[in-house]
């Protein structure tokens, strides 16, 4: 016999999840549930987009890009460009983690951009590069130090080189070089930073095998006849690199005046003997310092030398058979106005680079930042550090006296929850802000930015 069977109501699909948790006083519990509301991580980045539309920046990569796609369907290169960009400041450092950002429903709109394209697309964005169209993408610097003001005495550059490793090592131009790890595949790039603004005004990438000095000479005339017109360079500075023949006759044609670490070869080291006669005590406790005439005319050769007792932080290379002291030795076309203790001063700021090399590094991805094509991942660079220059720029404009580094303005600006919406038809981004004070200081934030430039600063990112 036949019946009819009724099937059981099955339980329905939970909406939420319940998950427990310690607190001090008993166990609690959270539900976990969906929405379907376009929500962001990063809202501050509105701050951000706003600034690149005060800047024209995107009409500045619209002229250096070499992309001219033919199907209706293609992203636009600038959206492409953007999108990079915008990830590298939210904190991606690889190009899957800048495609990852495809899940923050409202990071396109807050950029300003299409969307976040792929891995695959990125991919295929950087691979078109090559040495002509990275040499283009150098302007983007030039633009930026276009904003700076004129000093009277000139910009301080500052040159610098190091190693990028990469232990796969199949990237085009990765080769086994030196590294203060010892022999490691690497890329080693050569940068120039302007000290009083710290920001960088040019950027090579080399094979890993090349020296410090390779091509040293052409890069630092690039960049100084590179620079706008208003903006002097007043002094090159540069550690034992970039103390070759080559980049001291280049910055001569160049009418610039110099400091450069020599290298403590033999006729060096044989003035550094304790013949008192020759070295001059100073002012500052533990130095002494000698003079002699360089190998050029007008050119000097500063020798400083350093007790350790006094001084055991002091930098420069032990003797063997000079126990107890540091040298180093600086060669300058500096008049003799400046005292061969000033030379010394005047050239110890230049370790302030390391902190541009470090950021840009660590914060701003360029450690990690590579594709296969060598001209890819120089253009990957150029387009890190451009963020990282108009990052400056935008430190200036909010009037923030002191300049900080990426990591506070991601977790202070950037990295704000907000909800973006239409609301009657108009685009909406409500940022997550709680307390009156805070808002007030967003409130600062947004008019200065929206208002003519003038003195007045809002309250430090830094606090």
């Amino acid at each position: 016999m036949i019946t009819n069977q009724v099937p059981e109501p099955r339980p329905e699909a939970h909406q939420t999840v319940c998950l427990q948790i310690d607190t001090k006083d008993n166990t609690s519990s959270i539900r976990i549930g969906f929405t379907d509301q376009r929500l962001t991580a990063h809202g501050g980045m509105i701050v951000w987009s706003h600034f690149l539309h005060q800047k024209r920046f995107r009409q500045q990569l619209r002229d250096c890009l070499p992309h001219h796609p033919i199907s209706p369907n293609a992203y636009d290169p600038t959206d492409v460009a953007l999108g990079y960009i915008g990830g590298v400041l939210c904190g991606a450092d690889k190009l899957s983690r800048v495609a990852w950002l495809q899940s923050d429903a409202a990071l396109a709109p807050v950029l300003g951009i299409e969307a976040m394209a792929s891995q695959s697309t990125f991919s295929r964005f950087f691979g078109v590069f090559s040495q002509p169209t990275c040499n283009v993408l150098q302007h983007l610097h030039q633009q930026a130090v276009y904003s700076l003001p004129s000093l009277r005495e000139g910009y301080t550059l500052d040159l610098d080189s190091w190693s990028l490793l990469h232990e796969d090592g199949h990237q085009e131009g990765v080769a086994v070089g030196y590294t203060r790890y010892g022999l490691k595949p690497c890329h080693r790039p050569l940068i120039a930073a302007l000290a009083e603004a710290k920001m960088v005004a040019g950027y090579w990438l080399r094979r890993g095998d090349s020296a410090c000095v390779n091509g040293a000479d052409e890069f630092l005339r690039q960049t100084v006849q590179g620079m706008p017109s208003h903006i002097r360079i007043g002094l090159v500075r540069g550690d034992a690199g970039f103390g070759h023949a080559s980049v001291q006759e280049a910055a001569e044609a160049l009418g610039l005046k110099f400091i450069l670490v020599a290298r403590l070869m033999q006729d060096v080291k044989s003035l550094c003997r304790h013949d008192e006669a020759h070295w001059q005590p100073t002012e500052v406790a533990g130095v002494t310092v000698q003079e002699v005439a360089g190998n050029s005319p007008g050119r000097r050769l500063v020798i400083i030398r350093q007790r350790i007792a006094e001084r055991p932080s002091a930098t420069g290379k032990t003797l063997f058979d000079l126990p107890g002291y540091r040298f180093q030795a600086l060669v300058t076309n500096l008049p003799k106005s400046v005292s061969a203790l000033q030379v010394w001063r005047r050239y110890n700021g230049r370790a302030d680079v390391e902190n541009r090399i470090k950021e840009l590094g660590d914060q701003f991805g360029i450690k990690r930042l590579c594709v296969d094509n060598f001209w890819g991942t120089e253009a990957m660079h150029h387009l890190a550090i451009a963020a990282y220059n108009l990052c400056v720029l935008l430190q200036r404009r909010l009037g923030q006296l002191e300049k900080c580094e990426l990591n506070t303005l991601r977790w202070r600006l950037f990295s704000r929850a907000a909800v973006w919406s239409r609301a009657q038809g108009k685009p909406t981004l409500k940022l997550a802000v709680r307390g009156e004070e805070n808002r007030n200081w967003w409130r600062e934030i947004l008019n200065k930015l929206t208002a003519l430039p003038n003195c007045h600063a809002v309250g430090s990112l830094l606090a």
